[in-house]
């Protein structure tokens, strides 16, 4: 926070009078700016709670937020690079991925390079050569990083009880309240209101943190 005042009041003050707030008047400029703070917001949707993408996003877009203000702008390219954070954030919700994040690049890449438009009505005001640099650079970064946190957002933890729920086990040791059952090849700590006994046969029913909640199962009358 400290530093997002120290370029915000640095921004708006110690810039002014001295022309070179003309350098985010510059559209090459103001195009990696918007870049890098779309970039930052895209990846703080894969790692939320950190605060350091979101302050970091938000300084670099204040200050292009200038540039936009203050320079002649696409409307449509506008709404695609916002539009961008709907796909994205189905590749995050969703199970098919890959192709609601080629369509976020794609909106980024496309939206960012036509946000501003020529001073001679050109349909974009950046250089080529670093429109495609950075395209390449965004869309490589994207596409590697953004899949490998989607791939990990959607892998259910190593230690997960939840797919323990409903299977049946065994008591190796008696026990009433707490101790261990044998389900699914594996020794698990495990809550029983009840006694039972070695050799019964228990279900889990339920889980609190890393224990099991099992009951005995009901003998079969036949």
């Amino acid at each position: 926070m400290i530093m997002e005042r120290f370029l915000l009041k640095f921004a708006a003050s110690g810039w002014k009078g001295s022309g070179k707030m003309n350098l985010l008047l510059d559209p090459n400029v103001a195009y990696l700016l918007l870049v890098a703070g779309s970039v930052l917001v895209l990846l703080a949707l894969l790692s939320p709670g950190t605060g350091i993408l979101e302050a970091a996003a938000l300084v670099i877009l204040v200050l292009a937020g200038y540039s936009l203000a203050s320079l002649p702008i696409n409307i449509w390219a506008l709404l695609l690079l916002v539009g961008a954070l709907y796909p994205f954030w189905l590749a995050v919700r969703r199970k098919k991925q890959v192709p609601y994040l080629l369509l976020a690049i794609a909106a980024l890449v496309v939206g960012s390079v036509f946000m501003f438009r020529g001073a001679d009505g050109s349909l974009s005001a950046v250089h080529p050569a670093l429109a495609g640099v950075v395209s390449v650079l965004v869309v490589l970064l994207l596409w590697l990083v953004a899949r490998r946190g989607l791939e990990a957002v959607g892998i259910q933890p190593a230690h997960s009880l939840d797919p323990l729920i409903g299977m049946e086990g065994e008591v190796r040791a008696s026990f009433k309240g707490d101790g261990a059952v044998y389900v699914r090849g594996e020794e698990w700590t495990a809550r029983c209101p009840v006694m039972v006994k070695s050799g019964t046969r228990v279900r889990v029913v339920g889980r609190e943190g890393l224990v099991l909640l099992v009951t005995p199962v009901e003998a079969d009358p036949n």
